[in-house]
């Protein structure tokens, strides 16, 4: 594996050539003090060989980067299928402090969980609703809200019996979830109340209290929504707590398919 700061300076030079020479500086001497690697993905399937390719790291070494952090105590920040988010392991309790106080985040706003596979989120939810509707929502940009189990740390929301769980339709992030053997606390990779991003140089001011910065390059279609949060704890409802960017299909798959019917009160959670 190439020396982190070579991999940290290649990505800068290549992702933002317009820089001043002064921020290609800036970002070495950041990466060689704060030792925050800053790994760019390798294209590739995640189940079949990839082709070595200069500037890019392969998908495996980043996993296995990405998951020691984690399991460190760090905080990550990492691809999905909407926006860029930070994540740390959801039962370690100071590293979710850690993602507040990096983000300067309201301590009563809720973190979601970000799972695998579906089967995990029997885990740690509560779940109303038939299978086959998880499997219709998900993987993809929705997260959806069931009352938690107790298997959940508490200092993870305290403030509510709810919590919202993803699965991103995004190949690295569900591995790394299957990796870890345990869920991702989830959140937007900005300071708070701050814009999206959805490439990683947007939110460099945050790389140095990040273990690691993994770059799969230009998210999406920049539309910066995050995903579709619902509530489904109520059984036979749903509620909309975030419009994010897949309302109409989410309210047609529990609305036509599945025949929830809305339910417009207020939620703890928006």
């Amino acid at each position: 594996m190439r020396p982190v700061c070579n991999i940290a300076v290649e990505l800068i030079n290549s992702r933002r050539a317009h820089s001043s020479a002064a921020a290609l500086r800036l970002g070495g001497e950041m990466c060689k003090e704060l030792k925050t690697k800053v790994l760019r993905l390798l294209p590739q399937s995640f189940s079949g060989p990839s082709v070595h390719q200069e500037g890019f790291t392969d998908g495996a070494e980043v996993l296995s980067c990405t998951v020691k952090a984690l399991k460190e105590g760090h905080v990550v920040a990492v691809p999905t299928d909407t926006i860029y988010g930070l994540a740390c392991l959801t039962q370690n309790s100071e590293a979710v402090k850690k993602i507040y106080d990096i983000k300067g985040r309201n301590g009563n706003k809720p973190l979601a969980i970000c799972v695998g596979e579906i089967q995990d989120i029997y885990k740690f939810c509560k779940v109303k609703v038939k299978e086959a509707l998880l499997a219709d929502l998900l993987p993809g940009p929705v997260t959806l809200v069931f009352e938690r189990s107790e298997v959940l740390n508490t200092d993870l929301n305290p403030f509510t019996s709810l919590v919202g769980v993803r699965i991103p339709d995004h190949g690295f992030m569900r591995r790394l979830c299957q990796m870890c053997a345990e869920p991702l606390a989830l959140t937007s990779a900005n300071i708070s109340s701050h814009t999206s991003t959805v490439e990683v140089h947007e939110f460099q001011e945050l790389w140095p209290k990040l273990a690691v910065v993994v770059d799969d390059g230009p998210i999406g279609d920049h539309s910066r929504l995050g995903s579709t949060v619902v509530d489904l704890s109520v059984l036979g409802k749903y509620r909309i707590i975030r419009p994010g960017c897949a309302l109409s299909s989410t309210v047609d798959v529990l609305e036509h398919k599945y025949g929830l019917s809305e339910d417009s009160g207020k939620n703890v959670l928006v």
